[in-house]
């Protein structure tokens, strides 16, 4: 074995980048920024920076997500820095020409919350906002319109990342307030997913699958209508049967 030479390694740079989840008006939206520096000045990307030296990349994900947009998300690493929010690591993105600066690889995290408030910018971004989906996706295949580096593609498997873990998890309960009704929950399913569902058999279904859901000995009329009764997570985190997601 040849003798390690640091001079053949160019430096490069690790970031991360979040994929910010929530149902805003009965429909998926995620958290961008519009990018006040170069590359990609003035352009809409996703929240995210570079990791320190001293950081890990969960507590990396928790910072950045704070100074970009005044928002928080449990991070177990770092002590007061829980809001409710689930936050995970996505995946890992090291195309050689993923940013024009010089080699960065990028560890993206899937942030998920009920419906949070409006975002606020800072660091680097000159305003943020919540973007439908959708809204996103469609102008990620126009390269003028789209979001900058490759975070199309970054959204585009997180939301995937979610659409498939409701199936088979009780994450979808992240997008839920501490207690909630089963027509709630079945809105961020119709809304994650993208498709009606009937609320009968929803109905049935969350209620029938052990450990899903615990009742929470009241009501609400919320929603308007007849009181309905209130649930809480339970302590299930793998659903069994699980959720199928209904073909399009």
């Amino acid at each position: 074995m040849s003798p390690y030479d640091p001079s053949a390694f160019p430096p490069f740079a690790v970031t991360v980048d979040l994929v910010v989840l929530t149902v805003r008006r009965h429909a998926l939206c995620a958290l961008v920024v519009r990018r006040g520096e170069q590359p990609f000045q003035g352009r809409w990307a996703l929240p995210g920076g570079f990791v320190r030296a001293e950081e890990d990349l969960a507590a990396a994900a928790a910072r950045e997500l704070s100074e970009e947009t005044g928002l928080c998300a449990h991070d177990p690493g770092v002590p007061g820095v829980d809001n409710g929010a689930h936050l995970e690591q996505l995946a890992t993105y090291g195309d050689p020409k993923r940013d024009p600066r010089m080699r960065v690889v990028s560890v993206a995290h899937l942030v998920l919350a009920p419906d949070l408030p409006a975002p606020r910018a800072g660091g680097d971004a000159n305003s943020a906002r919540w973007a439908p989906v959708d809204e996103l996706l469609a102008a990620g295949e126009q390269d003028s319109a789209g979001l900058a580096f490759d975070h199309a593609q970054i959204l585009a498997d997180g939301v995937e990342r979610a659409r498939s873990k409701i199936e088979y998890s009780s994450l979808a309960t992240a997008f839920c307030p501490p207690e909630f009704t089963v027509g709630e929950l079945r809105r961020v399913y119709e809304a994650v997913w993208g498709v009606a569902l009937d609320p009968r058999n929803f109905h049935r279904k969350v209620t029938g699958t052990p450990g899903f859901l615990v009742p929470a000995g009241g009501t609400t009329t919320r929603q308007g209508g007849r009181p309905a009764q209130l649930f809480r997570a339970g302590e299930a985190t793998l659903l069994n049967p699980p959720m199928l997601r209904p073909e399009v």
